[in-house]
């Protein structure tokens, strides 16, 4: 593989310079862009990038003379603590003999200030260092790869700076998706998780605890827009809805931090999710605890999670029971130790500690050493010596209880020594002792000549287990495995925070096993137990759906009731279900119950008035025949053919009896009987009427001379003539019960909630040919006995079987109509109605102003009276 343009272009410079006569023999060294530098020397240096100071220094530029270095301000002491830990690690692995036998790593720690113009310009510095002589040729020194940057915008910008040299970057803390893409970033590498975890964490997290309407808050940077952009996404599909999305300037005004915490008081939302770093949330904050904002839940990143910066017992009234996601953590007993002996005027020279000297001892070291430093000049009266001791203070440089940043940090920092050692441990045109794969030329790598794009390779194949038992590799994008823990601020007795791990969340489990809570452990703010409730609409109870409101997001709704026969058996339905056929919603329409099924019972008071009356009428047929039998041989009984009355009571109370068969649930075979009895009995019924007419007319047309008809309707005329007309709609009904007799349905049109069993009359056809023959039978009689109504007769009989018949057609005409806007179990009511008057009408017409001489005016019953009658008339 060729070495990188930049290599060439520097070794042809040098080999030109010392080419010229009197020239020196060393080459020059080049000066760095930034003199605040931390440097020790070694086989193999290390480079890193912090932004121990968090913000820049605005300088004017006149473009006539060569910039100074950068000046800063905020010197951040978790940060430069970071920095003292890649030391201490360093430190660490050069008194480690297994691991980089017989080398010696070095570094050199530059100050970025977190600006993505002076991060790029320190890029350059690191890719350009002086130039060593090695063998009597130029070439680069053992600058490998950088550790750093904090930030994803910082660690993008320099990304893109260092592909050019292929310049591998492990990153600490840079955690931006945005980063995992090989074709723009091939050479990057972290530590972090990728934010892809946390926002599917997160989204998870809000989802579980039923927060359906959250605000969001993120910086103005890849971080906090990427971060904020990627949530939004996976927090919808769980059917959460975004109430806001505010965006924290760089260079925030008060102005617009009003805007921004008004945004935050006026929402409905009480969660707040917000993805930032400590330095940008901060100004947000103070403004929150300016204005007195309470009542908000926040939920918080990785990068502010652990925050002492933000934890201040004068921000806990307002972020008590903050949760969020932080990385691992780590105990490290021994770095503390390191820590608190850090000595300002100690060799190699560290400027950052004499600022974080005077800074936090509030005075001036005294030092006769010219410093040159990225921060503005401080201006303490009292002296200082450096014989102060850090242990005596209480910060967050020496506080090791929160090592999570600096884990990851001690994490690049193993994980670049075993690929070194990897590397180092290769075999010519084999496989590296320590499992890497040997250079693509089958060489190996010279510590003295080491190139930057040599251990792009062993990085990616780097795995190793730390003493924490963590086991560290690099995916094929470059990321870690994504692991949380669940951090929940809470009070302690002092009115500060204490941060308290109450779950955990491992990308590398199975999905149901990723996220775990203990949640009882969780206080959340206010000192409430509960989780708090963030909707924008409450919840729909069981029985109700989400109506959507018009130009408003999915989780604002109103809830409405659910349609008849639609349940709904959890809170907030989009929609309401169906029930099944034969099932219908209850009241609170929460659980489909079986539906009522409606019949005409004999049970039920309407009923048993009906079956009584049937029951009445068929005892009244019976008594009234017993009547006739026991006066059977008297001049009444006898005068209009006995025969055909006791038929025709018969008839009669089959009649009454074939009502019985319509109440009680309908089967199969009721169905089939009540409508062939009715048929039957009524032809039977009208038949005999119809036989007596006959008889009336022909005992007239008998007396006139010369007439000799009579003789064609004797007694068995009379009963061929009954049996022909029953056995006709006999033969009708026996048609309708071969080819389509009624059977028994479930109505369930007629009513929603209800099912009324009724008999489906099978075929409608052949069921109008037995209504229609008995409507002709009726009508028939009917007219002959209207004709007969004058006729000299004993008895009258011609007019009572005409009032009779008069009766049965205004009972069978009323009870079409009827019949048909009858709803349910009152159609079967209404044709037993018309069954009862009807059979009544005949039987009292008929028979009871017989049974009434016979009973009370026996004299007229005699062949005197009667033959009085007939010498009166």
């Amino acid at each position: 593989m060729d070495l990188p343009s930049s290599v060439l272009l520097s070794s042809w410079l040098c080999a030109a310079f010392l080419g010229t006569a009197g020239a020196p023999e060393e080459c020059e060294r080049w000066d760095d862009l930034d003199t605040a530098v931390v440097h020790k020397d070694g086989h193999v240096v290390l480079a890193g990038m912090f932004p121990i100071h968090s913000k820049g220094v605005e300088q004017e530029h006149t473009y006539r003379r060569r910039p100074g270095s950068r000046k800063c301000r905020g010197f951040n002491l978790r940060v430069f603590r970071w920095s003292q830990a890649m030391i201490s690690f360093i430190e660490e692995i050069n008194r480690n003999p297994a691991l980089l036998p017989n080398v010696t790593l070095g570094y050199r720690q530059y100050d970025t200030c977190g600006l993505e113009q002076l991060s790029v310009r320190t890029a350059l510095s690191v890719i350009s260092q002086p130039l060593k002589r090695f063998g009597g040729s130029c070439v680069s020194p053992s600058l490998p790869l950088i550790i750093g940057d904090s930030g994803s915008t910082l660690s993008m910008a320099i990304s893109r700076v260092l592909n050019i040299n292929r310049v591998p970057l492990v990153s600490y803390f840079a955690s931006c998706a945005c980063l995992s893409d090989k074709r723009q970033f091939p050479y990057f590498f972290r530590t972090i998780p990728s934010d892809v975890n946390q926002a599917d964490a997160l989204a998870r997290l809000v989802r579980h605890f039923g927060w359906t309407w959250v605000g969001t808050m993120g910086a103005d940077d890849d971080y906090g827009r990427l971060g904020i952009d990627m949530f939004t996404a996976e927090v919808t599909k769980l059917g959460v809805c975004v109430a806001f999305r505010v965006i924290i300037p760089k260079l925030p005004s008060g102005e617009r931090m009003r805007e921004i915490v008004a945004t935050i008081r006026d929402s409905t939302a009480a969660v707040i999710v917000a993805f930032a770093i400590e330095e940008d949330i901060q100004p947000v904050i103070q403004e929150i605890v300016r204005q007195n904002v309470t009542g908000k839940q926040w939920v918080a990143s990785e990068a502010w999670v652990t925050s002492t910066l933000i934890s201040t017992r004068e921000n806990v009234p307002f972020l008590d029971g903050t949760i969020g996601f932080a990385i691992r953590r780590a105990e490290m007993p021994q770095l503390k130790q390191f820590l608190e002996n850090l000595n300002p005027l100690a060799e190699p020279h560290n400027p950052f500690a004499k600022e974080f000297w005077e800074m936090e001892f509030q005075c001036s070291l005294n030092t006769t050493q010219p410093v040159a430093s990225t921060s503005e000049p401080t201006g303490y009266n009292t002296s200082c010596t450096g014989a102060e001791r850090v242990r005596d203070t209480d910060s967050i440089y020496n506080d090791v209880s929160q090592l999570r940043v600096t884990y990851n940090m001690h994490k690049a920092v193993y994980a670049v020594a075993h690929a070194l050692h990897n590397m180092l441990m290769c075999h010519h045109g084999g496989v590296s002792e320590g499992g890497g794969t040997t250079l693509t030329n089958t060489s190996c790598a010279d510590i003295q000549r080491l190139q930057s794009w040599q251990i792009v390779q062993y990085l990616k194949e780097v795995s190793y287990t730390n003493l924490f038992g963590d086991v560290v590799h690099f995916d094929e994008n470059g990321d870690p495995v994504g692991s949380y823990d669940i951090i929940n601020w809470q009070k302690d007795g002092e009115g500060s925070v204490k941060y308290v791990t109450v779950g955990r969340f491992d990308s590398s489990l199975p999905p149901q096993q990723q996220l775990v809570f203990s949640q009882g452990d969780i206080v959340w703010h206010g000192g409430h137990r509960e989780a708090p409730v963030s909707v924008c609409s409450d919840t729909c109870p069981t029985g109700y759906r989400k109506a959507s409101r018009p130009g408003q997001p999915v989780c604002c709704y109103d809830c409405v009731l659910c349609a008849e026969g639609t349940i709904s058996n959890s809170t907030d339905q989009p929609d309401c279900t169906l029930c099944q056929e034969d099932f219908w919603s209850n009241e609170r329409r929460d659980r489909c119950v079986v539906k009522e099924i409606e019949f005409l019972s004999y049970t039920e008071s309407f009923g048993m008035a009906l079956a009584a009356v049937a029951i009445l009428g068929a005892l009244s047929t019976a008594a009234v025949a017993a009547i006739f039998l026991r006066h059977r041989h008297t001049p009444i009984v006898r005068a209009n053919n006995s025969e055909l009355s006791f038929l025709l009571l018969l008839s009669l109370a089959c009649c009454f009896l074939c009502a019985l068969t319509f109440l009680g649930q309908p089967t199969r075979w009721a169905c089939r009987l009540r409508r062939t009895s009715f048929g039957i009995s009524f032809a039977l019924c009208l038949s005999c009427l119809l036989s007596k007419t006959l008889v009336v007319l022909m005992a007239f047309r008998a007396t006139l001379p010369g007439n000799s008809v009579a003789r064609w309707f004797g007694p068995t005329q009379q009963r061929l003539g009954v049996l022909i007309c029953t056995a006709a709609q006999a033969g009708v009904c026996g048609v309708w019960l071969a080819r389509a007799p009624p059977y028994p349905v479930k109505n369930t049109w007629l009513y929603r909630g209800r099912i009324i069993l009724e008999c489906h009359l099978g075929s409608v056809a052949l069921f109008c040919c037995v209504l229609g023959y008995i409507g002709c039978l009726a009508g028939f009689c009917f007219v002959l006995a209207f004709l007969a109504r004058k006729l000299p007769d004993n008895f009258n009989e011609a007019k009572l079987i005409t009032f009779s018949m008069l009766i049965f057609c205004a009972v069978w005409i009323t009870f079409i109509p009827a019949y048909v806007s009858s709803p349910g179990k009152f159609t079967v009511a209404v044709e037993i109605f018309a069954i009862l008057a009807s059979s009544f009408g005949v039987l009292l017409c008929i028979f009871a102003p017989k049974t009434y001489i016979i009973i009370f005016q026996p004299e007229k019953n005699s062949k005197k009276n009667l033959l009085s009658q007939r010498a009166a008339r």
